[in-house]
């Protein structure tokens, strides 16, 4: 059963390609949703998928590429979107 997930993370991750990885594991993990930058210095994640992916790209984002810090992952149950892909947005 699909589900959303709402994602709030952050710490050192903007400016060091951590949307664009973000959107490649979604992709490896069949995830679709978006991701973008907010003003603060975080990002906010929109995921949706079975539960056993969803787990799967979760844990990656509480670690982020190689250069990312990830402080705090704060996830929070949604309202199914049916996103068609994953996308950077602005």
């Amino acid at each position: 059963m699909k589900k959303h997930l709402n994602l709030y993370i952050t710490g050192k991750v903007q400016r060091i390609g951590f949307r664009f990885s973000c959107m490649q594991t979604a992709y490896k993990w069949g995830i679709t949703g978006i991701v973008r930058n907010k003003s603060d210095g975080s990002l906010y994640v929109e995921a949706e998928g079975d539960e056993e992916q969803l787990k799967h790209f979760v844990e990656w984002c509480k670690k982020g590429p190689i250069w990312a810090r990830v402080d705090d992952l704060r996830a929070e149950t949604g309202e199914l979107k049916n996103y068609k892909a994953f996308d950077i947005s602005r």
